[in-house]
């Protein structure tokens, strides 16, 4: 449990899950409406989870270079930004493609027969 939470089990959840989940959720989403590869999603979550680890630094009194605090919280927003990024993706190309594909979940898209 010691992985997750550094301090406070609010502050995780607070600062990483609301905070910055939001914030990778909507870069996932704006990724995906510019058509950009995962790979650059990935990259950009590298330098957000920097971001939200000095939040933690900065505000809580944490350990800055916590590989371990980093690696659990770089998890939660690699999942948020891919979530919002697939979501996003499938419905595109399910609308802008009408003729060609088929949304079969919210996450995933199939070409048409």
């Amino acid at each position: 449990m010691d992985f997750f939470f550094e301090g406070s089990p609010g502050v995780f959840l607070f600062l990483t899950v609301f905070l910055g989940g939001g914030a990778a959720f909507l870069a996932g989403r704006a990724n995906a409406m510019g058509w950009k590869s995962p790979i650059v999603l990935f990259a950009n979550m590298l330098l957000l989870n920097a971001g939200v680890r000095f939040l933690h630094f900065a505000l809580f009194q944490a350990d800055l270079l916590s590989i371990e605090h980093f690696l659990s919280q770089g998890i939660v927003l690699e999942v948020a930004a891919f979530i919002g990024y697939r979501l996003t993706m499938a419905k595109q190309m399910a609308s802008k493609y009408p003729w060609l594909y088929e949304l079969t979940s919210p996450f995933t898209w199939k070409q048409k027969i």
